[in-house]
C-alpha cells in the first residue's frame, strides 16, 4: 500500500489569498473619507508609555472638521481618508518636535457610519454604511418603496447639495445605480397621481 503525500502549499495559498482579500476589503472600508461628527479611535505607538495612555483613545471630529489632539492642538480629518490622518498626525507630533517616530493607527467603528433613508419606503431607517452600498441597496434595506412612492423623483442629499435619481432609469441600466458614502440622506417622495 502506498500513501500519496500531497503538498501543503495550496492550501497556503488559499490561506494567504483569503488573507489578502479581507484585508483589501478592510482597506476598503477605511477608504471612506472621515467627515464632520464621526468619532475616531487613535492609537500611538513609539512614544514613552505615559504619554501613549495620555493620545491613545477616543476623538471627535468637529464641526471645522479637526480632531483637536494633545501637545499639537487641531489636525484636520474632514475629507481626508484614514492613511491620510494617520500621516497627518505622525506629521504634526514631527513637525511639532514632540516625538520623531510616532507611529498612529486610526479606526472608525462601523457602527457610527450610517446612511438615511426616509420618506415612501416600507421601513424609513438608519441604514449601516458598507463601501459597496448603493441607492438601490439602502432602498431594498429599507423594505423596498411603498405603493405611493415616486420613483422617479428620489433625493439624495450630499453634503448640502440635492440630486435627484430615477430609480426606474437605474433599474433598466444598473451602471448608473450610485455608490453611496457615510451620512447621505434618501428621501423618497410620494407620488402625486
Amino acid at each position: 500500500m502506498t500513501t500519496k503525500m500531497t503538498s501543503p502549499f495550496p492550501v497556503f495559498c488559499a490561506a494567504g489569498l483569503l488573507a489578502s482579500l479581507l484585508a483589501a476589503g478592510a482597506l476598503r472600508a477605511s477608504d471612506a473619507a472621515f467627515r464632520t461628527g464621526d468619532t475616531i479611535e487613535l492609537r500611538i505607538g513609539g512614544v514613552p508609555a505615559e504619554e501613549t495612555q495620555l493620545i491613545t483613545g477616543a476623538y471627535t471630529v468637529d464641526g471645522e472638521g479637526f480632531v483637536n489632539l494633545p501637545h499639537v492642538g487641531k489636525v484636520r480629518a474632514a475629507g481626508l481618508g484614514q492613511a491620510a490622518v494617520q500621516h497627518a498626525i505622525e506629521a504634526a507630533y514631527r513637525a511639532g518636535q514632540i516625538y520623531t517616530n510616532p507611529s498612529v493607527m486610526v479606526t472608525v467603528p462601523n457602527t457610527l457610519r450610517f446612511v438615511n433613508v426616509s420618506g415612501d419606503v416600507r421601513q424609513p431607517r438608519r441604514v449601516e454604511y458598507t463601501p459597496d452600498l448603493t441607492l438601490l441597496g439602502a432602498i431594498s434595506a429599507s423594505g423596498g418603496f411603498t405603493e405611493y412612492a415616486d420613483q422617479r423623483k428620489v433625493r439624495l442629499i450630499r453634503d448640502g447639495g440635492v440630486q435627484i435619481a430615477d430609480i426606474k432609469a437605474i433599474r433598466k441600466d444598473p451602471s448608473r445605480d450610485i455608490v453611496l458614502l457615510p451620512g447621505d440622506q434618501i428621501e423618497v417622495p410620494q407620488s402625486f397621481w
